[in-house]
């Protein structure tokens, strides 16, 4: 891991995964939403999206999401998302995850979310305070 690089422990639980013991599909996305969510918390000192969409009335929906899946997500052991930004446009952010458990590469995924005035939903361009505070972390995608 690099300097800028961020990672987030989430417990897997027995609730979390279907009849084959592994994590069901569709937790995948929430875990590396949830790890995404908690790379904002950090980087702004508030509570992640909440802080984003309440405080500072900047609204971020997604308009993209892919993931590859290498290895299953079970409750053994903790899965560590490894999150940073990977792009910063005009109007539009992307980060990487990689899942990981017990040393392998569980998922990679690309997710792309749009930058708003929240409380009208229009589009805005990335606000400045938002540009200088991501830009310093942007690295490439391994998706």
């Amino acid at each position: 891991m690099t300097d800028t690089s961020f990672s987030h422990e989430i417990r897997v639980s027995w609730g979390d995964c279907d009849p084959a013991k592994i994590a069901y599909t569709g937790r995948l996305p929430s875990f590396a939403l949830e790890a995404i969510d908690a790379w904002w918390e950090t980087h702004l000192g508030g509570p992640g999206w909440y802080h984003l969409e309440l405080d500072r009335n900047i609204g971020t929906p997604f308009v993209h999401l892919s993931m590859n899946f290498q290895n299953p997500v079970t409750p053994r052991h903790r899965l560590i998302c490894e999150v940073w930004p990977t792009r910063l446009g005009d109007k539009s952010i992307s980060f990487c995850v990689v899942g990981s458990q017990d040393g392998k590469t569980c998922f990679i995924g690309s997710f792309t979310c749009v930058f708003t005035i929240a409380d009208q939903f229009v589009s805005q361009s990335a606000p400045d305070p938002i540009r200088k505070l991501v830009e310093p972390h942007i690295r490439p995608d391994l998706s």
